[in-house]
């Protein structure tokens, strides 16, 4: 009989390829499907140029944020963004903050095309307080409607107790719109009348010719009179021409106010001091009128002083009537100002 001999090696081969048979069958691992993405862009400004620096926040549908920022060339890039939809806001200095919308999808990279900032315009509330001289301006262009009965002007009366001060254009403005005015103008005419018709000032003789010598001597003695008692003098001394409406107080006195105005004027530093300004540019005014006249007949130094006096005494029966009659005869801008 024939024995056969199976080697150990051969043994041990078939026991392990049954072992194997009998094993379960186990899968290969397989990478999970991703679930983010990524997202890049070019910050730039309305020209195109790159904002380097910009700020960005990226905020993902589940609420999660990222931040970062742009590089010199104005490129930014965001990986492991959430996939699904999001919002960018972008900022930078100087410019108007932006918020972008956008959707990843999972395992892709969105990119962001065409983000440009604005510079930023501030509205700012400013407030613009006139000057002094606007003040004054607006003013003087009110004081200017000022007629009584709406035709005879009224132009150097304030019924603003603290109106702004006159600077020396105003003050000759002023001036300028009182010796040019048509009533004004008449007025001087219906004076050189009278005095044609008294015969005063002989040496200008008669008809035609001797009305207009009067006519200009007087309008001549008028402007010398304004200018230097409105305007040269109240420069000089830092003084207000005009008359100040009192309209409050007893009756007494407000008459004393209105007498002692002659004398007494507003600085431009609104305080009272003597009307240095009213004596002498009337003192100054009558010296010089008398050379628009004949030689034989200009008055001496005695007249010129007589004359200042009764200029300052009608000067006060003029403050009189400007505070209790003309105030109430006068038409002016505001309604408000009226006693």
């Amino acid at each position: 009989m024939t024995s056969t001999r199976v080697a150990p090696r051969a043994v041990v081969a078939a026991v392990l390829l049954i072992c194997a048979a009998a094993a379960p069958v186990q899968a290969l691992p397989i990478d999970p499907q991703p679930s983010s993405g990524g997202v890049t862009g070019i910050v730039a400004d309305d020209s195109g140029a790159p904002v380097a620096a910009a700020t960005l926040t990226l905020t993902a549908a589940d609420g999660s944020r990222i931040e970062g920022a742009a590089g010199a060339d104005g490129r930014f890039s965001f990986a492991g963004v959430p996939a699904g939809p999001f919002t960018l806001a972008v900022a930078a200095p100087g410019f108007a903050g932006q918020t972008i919308s956008g959707r990843v999808a999972a395992g892709e990279t969105a990119t962001l095309a065409g983000i440009r900032l604005r510079l930023a315009v501030h509205a700012e509330a400013i407030e613009v307080t006139p000057s002094v001289v606007e003040i004054a301006d607006q003013q003087i262009k009110e004081q200017e409607q000022q007629r009584v009965l709406g035709i005879v002007p009224n132009f150097y009366v304030s019924f603003l107790p603290d109106a702004a001060p006159l600077n020396p254009r105003q003050k000759f403005r002023l001036s300028w719109k009182s010796r040019t005015d048509p009533v004004e103008l008449a007025f001087v005419g219906v004076a050189a009348g009278i005095q044609q018709a008294r015969n005063d000032f002989p040496g200008f003789g008669g008809g035609a010719s001797g009305y207009a010598k009067r006519y200009a001597a007087a309008y001549a003695a008028g402007w010398t009179r304004s200018l230097i008692s409105r305007v040269l003098m109240p420069t000089v001394f830092r003084q207000d021409p005009r008359y100040f409406y009192k309209g409050t107080g007893t009756v007494p006195a407000r008459l004393a106010y209105a007498l002692s105005r002659s004398v007494v004027r507003k600085g431009d530093n609104g305080r009272w001091q003597p009307n240095y300004s009213g004596i002498l540019g009337s003192l100054a005014s009558g010296a010089i009128s008398n050379f628009y006249y004949p030689k034989e007949d200009r008055h001496g130094a005695r007249l010129t002083l007589e004359n200042t006096a009764l200029g300052i005494a009608g000067g006060a029966v003029g403050h009189v009537a400007q505070e209790f009659l003309y105030a109430r005869l006068t038409s002016r801008a505001h309604k408000r100002d009226r006693p």
